[in-house]
Order: structure tokens, then C-alpha cells, then sequence
């Protein structure tokens, strides 16, 4: 009862019916301007066809490639490899992101996999005792930079361009060069913000010994590979059907924001990818800027580095359409690699793991350090890319 009265006292219920009429202002909004111009019919069969045509032509495409590069990154940690570019990797951290050399670990890691796993490493003692507290903070912003990455090169530098010969895994390289500048800048301005504002204590001191970190295996060698390519594809279809929400959700929604009528002299016929062009018309206003930033040449493109804020196996599912549509080139490729990368679901990552380490106030600063860290990557990239093949 004396909950219950609290929450009467509060303004809780009054918040929430606020909260009510905004989100119905704005859902009736939004689909009413769609099912306006489409006609609610055609908007219905858009929605369930693009789903289904993103599920089977794109989200199986990217499950297939997320099986064999967990199957590999399994591989890669049970023979040591991993523990070798940690080695190599490790002189590199202080001078470039002003973190410990064993913080290589969660870049090689999150690049192998996910986000997710610069989640379980901060939970790590063994880990997280050679960081001060404000360097295990930016972690995040370290590891976010490179999570899915493996994924999201072995798919740009895979595909074919119709009519284009730009060579896709030199633009690929090129955007993993800009995510790794991208990290640079967020990871060092997330810790200049909040230098000095976190209290250390004895426990965070950083450990003198040697850094360490151990992948204990038994079993024969033949068992070994045999357990960790069956483990790493078990992991790979996990994270294929962890993008499948992101994708059918949050790419059809951007898709029908962003492309218009197949066929203007047939009008709407409810077919995948139809939609109601509003996110070009609104990047319009002001596309001097991301083509002076980015090298985009059509409004379109800004859908890829808006939907890698939520999920970047849901953007991954954008660039196809864009090829289809013959928007896309090697320059565009690079940028959309550097910005997958760095950008790769960071609204959601970063939460989960300030809230794990008990940071979640600094939330709204390690948001906008990574978000000017991804604008960075993606200049860096499109500007990499001109001069490569300026002297090519």
C-alpha cells in the first residue's frame, strides 16, 4: 500500500500519460503520412513484403558470413593467434588511445565478434586490474569502435558493383583505417572529459606484474578445432538471429523513410521498398555539408550511418538497395565501412556497459565523444579514399 501510495504521490502516472499522448502523436504521425500518400493497403504490403525480402535475400546473407567469421575468430583464440596480435598490437595502445596493452584484447575481440564482448571482459578482474578507472571507462568507446568488424569488411569487400571496377576490399581496408582514427578520437575525448572527475581507489591501482591474459584449452589438436569451429559457428548463428529484430524492424522502417514509388506512372503497388522519401528530403536541407564531410552524392546514403547507431547488421541490409539503385562506389563503400564499424550499435552498447560498471550518468558523454569519433571516421575514410586513388 505504501508503494502504491508513493506512486500516487508522484508524477509518475502524470508522466506516463504525457509519455501515452506523445507516442501516439507521433506513431499516427508517422504512418498516417505513410498510409496517406502510399494508400494503407500498399503501405501494409510494403511493410510485410520488404520484411520478408530483407529476411531471406539479406539476413541469411549476413547469418551465413556471421557462421564462418565466429567459426574462424573461435579458431583464431584456440591457437593463439588472438594472444599473438595481442602481443604485436599491445606497444600500440599507449601512444595511440593512451590505454594499457592487454585493452588491445577487446579490440581484436569485439572485431572478431561483437560489441557484447567488451561487456564480459570489463566484468574480468583479471582484466580490468591493469586500467584506472577512467581508462576501464573508456573502454567503451574503444571497444565499440571495431565490434562486428570482420563481419562488416568481409561484406563490403565482397560485393559487386555493377559497371564499377573500384577494387572493394582496398575501399574496405581503407574504412577499417577510419574506424581505427575514429577510435583514436573518441576513445582520448571520452577520457579528457572525464579525467579528474572519477575518484580512483585502492583497488584500481594498476598492477605492476606482467600483463596476462590466458586461454587455457585441453584435448588433442584435432579435438580442439573440431570444438572450436562447431563453438564459433554456434556463436555466429546466435548473433545472426540476434540482428534478425534490427533488420526486419529498423531497415524496413529507414527503408520506407528513404526510398520512394518503384514506378511513378503505376503509382504504389505495395511492393519491397516503396516508401515515402522523407529522411533524403530532410538530409536535402542541408547536403552541402554531408557531401563535403562524407563524399555522398545522393541524399539516400545518409540512411547507412543513421541506422549503424542502432544496429549495424540492420545498415548492413541497406547497401544492396543502394547498389540496386546504382547510388553506390568505392568511395561510398569505404565511408559506409569506417562508420559501420565505429558507429555499430553504440546507442545500445554503451548503456549496457556504463550501467555494468556503474557509470551510467556518464552515459550522455561517452555518447557524444563516439559519435564525433564515427563523423571523424567516416571524413577520414572518404578523404583516404580520394588520395589512394588520386595516386593510383
Amino acid at each position: 500500500m505504501s508503494a502504491l501510495k508513493s506512486i500516487k504521490q508522484s508524477n509518475f502516472l502524470e508522466q506516463r500519460r504525457y509519455e501515452a499522448i506523445v507516442f501516439l502523436l507521433v506513431f499516427f504521425g508517422i504512418f498516417g503520412y505513410m498510409g496517406s500518400t502510399m494508400g494503407v493497403s500498399n503501405m501494409l504490403n510494403t511493410i510485410m513484403n520488404t520484411a520478408w525480402d530483407l529476411l531471406m535475400n539479406t539476413v541469411f546473407y549476413i547469418m551465413g558470413i556471421t557462421v564462418l567469421s565466429g567459426a574462424l575468430g573461435k579458431l583464431l583464440i584456440e591457437f593463439g593467434v588472438v594472444r599473438l596480435l595481442e602481443i604485436v598490437l599491445a606497444p600500440l595502445m599507449r601512444p595511440l588511445f593512451n590505454l594499457p596493452g592487454v585493452a588491445s584484447l577487446a579490440g581484436v575481440l569485439t572485431f572478431l565478434s561483437d560489441n557484447p564482448a567488451i561487456i564480459s571482459l570489463s566484468n574480468d578482474k583479471n582484466f580490468n586490474k591493469y586500467f584506472k578507472k577512467f581508462e576501464l571507462i573508456s573502454l567503451t568507446n574503444f571497444g565499440t569502435a571495431f565490434g562486428m568488424g570482420l563481419i562488416v569488411i568481409t561484406f563490403m569487400s565482397t560485393l559487386k558493383i555493377p559497371g564499377n571496377t573500384d577494387n572493394l576490399f582496398i575501399a574496405a581496408m581503407i574504412g577499417l583505417f577510419g574506424a581505427l582514427m575514429g577510435a583514436v578520437i573518441s576513445t582520448r575525448l571520452m577520457q579528457y572529459l572525464i579525467k579528474g572527475k572519477i575518484k580512483e581507489t585502492a583497488n584500481d591501482s594498476v598492477q605492476k606484474i606482467e600483463e596476462n591474459i590466458s586461454f587455457k584449452s585441453e584435448g588433442s589438436v584435432f579435438i580442439r578445432f573440431l570444438n572450436s569451429i562447431l563453438d564459433g559457428g554456434k556463436s555466429g548463428v546466435s548473433l545472426g538471429l540476434a540482428i534478425i529484430p534490427g533488420v526486419l524492424i529498423i531497415s524496413t522502417m529507414v527503408m520506407m523513410l528513404t526510398f520512394g514509388v518503384k514506378d511513378a506512372a503505376l503509382g504504389y503497388q505495395g511492393l519491397a521498398y516503396e516508401g515515402v522519401p522523407l529522411l533524403p528530403e530532410l538530409a536535402g536541407k542541408v547536403w552541402w555539408l554531408f557531401e563535403g564531410l562524407f563524399g555522398f552524392k545522393n541524399p539516400e546514403l545518409i540512411a547507412f550511418p543513421i541506422t549503424s547507431l542502432g544496429a549495424v547488421g540492420a545498415s548492413l541490409s541497406l547497401v544492396k538497395a543502394f547498389i540496386a539503385d546504382g547510388i553506390v562506389t568505392g568511395d561510398t563503400i569505404a565511408v559506409f565501412t569506417a562508420m559501420g564499424m565505429c558507429w555499430s550499435g553504440y546507442l545500445s552498447t554503451h548503456t549496457a556497459m556504463l550501467d555494468t560498471l556503474k557509470f551510467r550518468e556518464l552515459t550522455s558523454k561517452a555518447l557524444m565523444s563516439h559519435t564525433i569519433g564515427g563523423i571523424c571516421a567516416g571524413v577520414v575514410a572518404h578523404y583516404c579514399y580520394v588520395a589512394v586513388q588520386y595516386f593510383i
